[in-house]
């Protein structure tokens, strides 16, 4: 007779199941198969009551109980700076403002009441009770006036050592430096397992020691910060590699507000200057820009800037004899003067340019007699429109290239040779561009001014003529202003533009203007006295990926240790050396999506996001 088999229960399935899971795992320790998860993990875990023992590093968590009245903007930076190898996390979360309004009262009833009692008993006052009042009702109005918001805050910092007697140094280091502030903190005894998983990237608080912050308090604990190069304002230039710490800096707090950008073709150096342009804007300076490659117009029309287009066809007009409407009486006296001077040099370039002889001797381009009647002739041109050195006469229309060839051609001397020399200027060849009355207007946050479509022999004339139309402005109406200046090698190739460059970047600072100068012929730039000079009248600099020959003349200049020099060399795109002052760092440079979608000229980038 058959019999009827009994059905398993449910414990013995679950028992079953155990088995068959304990086999499975026999069998895979056995096979020796290595998940992702075990090639990542640490070798062991070792927790402890005051620390905790990673593979083969010790750690130890503290968290921060106790903190002054008063807490001062970057008193957590000396932490976040120091040469050890530690990991900060901090934990903000926000409170309604009804429920602290709700418990702020009761305290401050608390708080009369004991102040009361103590009065009454004849006791002497406490100031640190009335401190407390006091700060819980002013609290109470800046809540109840939306002016604050209240937080609970919970900073934890755990350090690793390779030793525990190293990790009892750092410990004393970490301890002594927030002593030094008020700030007490405490081992998370018998708590170092929840202690190291609220300081791994994970976003979990394990330990919940929180302390009540006002929004002042808690903007106190900016975490971003470099021991070298950050500021309270100013603008993100990058990321400090050092420390990971935001290169967060304003170049008008220095002497000057110039900065030089060198850097090999494709290193960029035009991307760094267009983002910091951009992000100077949203702080209220306007930025005039001379563009010989046309990598500016995405950007200026982006931000609804004037883009102006020089070229012989265009209809845009330029009078370099235009005087500056200066209203300083000091400048205004010397207006005449000064521009006179600007126009000497500016018909020397034009008319050729001094050059250097095979003898290595400077050959000028205007004999000592054709410079004695061209500023002769310069001065009776302004005459004849009524323009004298008495300033009440600098309201009057200027004169002209044309007017200064026709007294030219019917004065004495070298007069009538001049004329000629000057006479594709006028009727020739360039005319028309510069030899009318100025048409152009930069009332705008951002100019642009393309030369990219000119012929190379009126380019250098042209960035100087616009250079000098960009200074009268400037010198009229004061504003907080950045002059960047593309490829401006072009310009030292002429001693007389190297010159009028060198005056803007010496005297710019008076007339609140930042001078970026941006070149990647570095080797020519630094050559010249002129070229040094400028280096030296800039308290900025940003060296990125430099050719081999480059690395060694800028060394000299920049006195770099030999690994910079070795990195100089090596940089990835968008790294490289930031000097500011007396303090340089290794940077790099950072954009968000929408950012480099308005500033990037690399077409692999853009065909990328097509």
């Amino acid at each position: 007779m058959a019999r009827k088999q009994k059905a398993p229960t449910q414990a013995e399935l679950a028992a079953q199941a155990q088995a068959d899971e304990a086999a499975r795992i026999q069998r895979a320790f056995e096979q020796g198969t290595n998940t992702l998860r075990d090639l990542i993990s640490p070798s062991s875990i070792e927790i402890h009551s005051d620390y905790f023992r990673l593979g083969t590093k010790y750690g130890r968590t503290l968290y921060v109980y106790g903190y002054p009245r008063s807490i001062y903007t970057g008193w957590i930076s000396p932490i976040i700076n120091m040469d050890e190898v530690i990991d900060v996390s901090m934990y903000i979360y926000p409170v309604e403002s009804a429920v602290v309004m709700k418990n702020l009262r009761t305290k401050v009833t608390q708080l009369e009441a004991s102040m009361n009692l103590n009065a009454e008993k004849g006791k002497v006052r406490d100031p640190e009770l009335e401190a407390a009042i006091n700060d819980a009702e002013e609290l109470r109005d800046q809540l109840q006036v939306g002016a604050e918001r209240f937080f609970r805050f919970g900073l934890y910092v755990t350090l690793w050592a390779d030793s525990l007697d190293e990790l009892k140094f750092v410990q004393q280091k970490i301890e002594t430096i927030f002593g030094q502030q008020m700030v007490f903190s405490k081992v998370a005894t018998s708590q170092q397992e929840q202690g190291m998983n609220s300081t791994l990237p994970q976003c979990t608080d394990q330990l919940q020691i929180r302390r009540n912050m006002n929004t002042g308090a808690i903007s106190t604990s900016f975490p971003f910060t470099s021991a070298d190069l950050t500021q309270d304002k100013g603008i993100l230039y990058g990321i400090n590699m050092h420390n990971n710490g935001l290169v967060i800096f304003d170049r008008f707090s220095l002497e000057n507000a110039n900065m030089v950008v060198f850097a090999k073709s494709g290193a960029g150096k035009s991307f760094t200057v267009k983002l910091e342009a951009l992000r100077s804007m949203m702080v209220g300076s306007e930025i005039i820009i001379i563009d010989p490659e046309n990598e500016y117009q995405k950007l200026c029309d982006a931000v609804g800037g004037s883009y102006i287009r020089l070229s012989l066809n265009s209809d845009v007009r330029i009078n370099p004899f235009d005087l500056p409407k200066v209203v300083d009486s000091e400048d205004a006296n010397d207006a005449l003067r000064a521009n006179l001077v600007t126009l000497h040099g500016l018909l020397r370039l034009m008319l050729g340019g001094n050059q250097i002889s095979a003898g290595g001797q400077m050959v000028p381009a205007l004999t000592a007699n054709e410079e004695a009647d061209l500023d002769q002739a310069l001065i009776d041109t302004y005459a004849r429109v009524g323009i004298t050195s008495d300033p009440l006469t600098h309201q009057s229309t200027p004169p002209t290239i044309a007017n200064l060839y026709d007294t030219l051609l019917h004065m004495g001397g070298t007069g009538p040779d001049l004329a000629q020399r000057l006479r594709k200027y006028t009727t020739g060849t360039f005319a028309g561009i510069f030899s009318q009355q100025s048409n152009v207007n930069i009332n705008n946050p951002m100019v642009v001014f393309n030369i990219r479509d000119l012929e190379d022999e009126l380019r250098p004339v042209a960035m100087y003529i616009v250079l000098s139309h960009i200074w009268n402005i400037v010198r009229a109406d004061q504003r907080k202003r950045l002059l960047i200046v593309d490829e401006a090698w072009q310009l030292m190739q002429h001693e007389d533009s190297a010159n009028f460059l060198f005056s803007l970047a010496k005297r710019a600072r008076k007339y609140y203007l930042g001078l970026t100068t941006i070149t990647q012929d570095v080797e020519d730039f630094m050559s010249t006295k002129m070229g040094r000079a400028i280096v030296a009248n800039s308290s900025m600099q940003l060296l990125l990926k430099q050719s081999t020959s480059a690395v060694d003349v800028l060394s000299d200049v920049f006195k770099l240790t030999e690994e910079e020099k070795r990195r100089l060399s090596n940089f990835p795109v968008g790294q490289g050396l930031f000097f500011a002052g007396q303090n340089h760092v290794h940077i790099q440079i950072i954009a968000s999506e929408t950012e480099e979608s308005l500033i990037t000229t690399n077409p692999a980038a853009t065909q990328g996001r097509r």
